[in-house]
């Protein structure tokens, strides 16, 4: 399990705009933040980065790096990028099983033929720039995330106060 204060794991991936994304070099001015995302065949998903990209320039101005990451193949990660409203989100693929649940996350089998045989459920992850977690929000199902506005005024409170992260002993 991970925890609050400690390093994450290593996390790199492809970007649907053909680069590539690596946690060890990102150097935001307060945070990044990583939401794992179901895939291509998830509805809520859709919801869920369109909200994130239309709040991007937000967290970009409170000096957080973000990055949306599925399992999904190169193929459907496209897809998500050409058909949701996400044009200008960072979206990485074909995450492996291994890594997500090296990250704590849940893994679906398919219920249905619209579904990958196997997925992650979602995450959020906020890092600081030491790589190490800040906060964690982990769903066994596609349901019940925090909203990003929520978010966004807990980074501002932080930011504020100087809060520090909670839950390591």
């Amino acid at each position: 399990m991970l925890k609050p204060r400690e390093k994450v794991p290593n996390l790199e991936v492809d970007l649907i705009n053909d680069t590539h994304w690596k946690l060890e070099d990102q150097t935001p001015k307060n945070f990044i933040l990583v939401v794992f995302y179901r895939g291509l065949h998830c509805p809520i998903c859709k919801k869920q980065l369109e909200e994130l990209a239309g709040k991007l320039d937000k967290f970009v101005d409170r000096g957080v790096n973000v990055v949306a990451i599925s399992c999904d193949t190169e193929e459907k990660a496209k897809k998500t990028g050409n058909t949701w409203n996400v044009p200008s989100l960072p979206i990485g693929f074909e995450m492996s099983i291994d890594k997500a649940r090296e990250w704590g996350l849940y893994i679906s089998k398919a219920k249905d033929d619209k579904e990958p045989n196997h997925f992650s459920e979602p995450g959020m992850f906020l890092i600081r720039p030491d790589q190490t977690l800040y906060f964690a929000s982990i769903q066994t199902m596609p349901f019940a995330r925090p909203g990003f506005d929520d978010i966004l005024n807990a980074i501002d409170y932080v930011m504020k106060n100087d809060y520090p992260a909670r839950g390591e002993s």
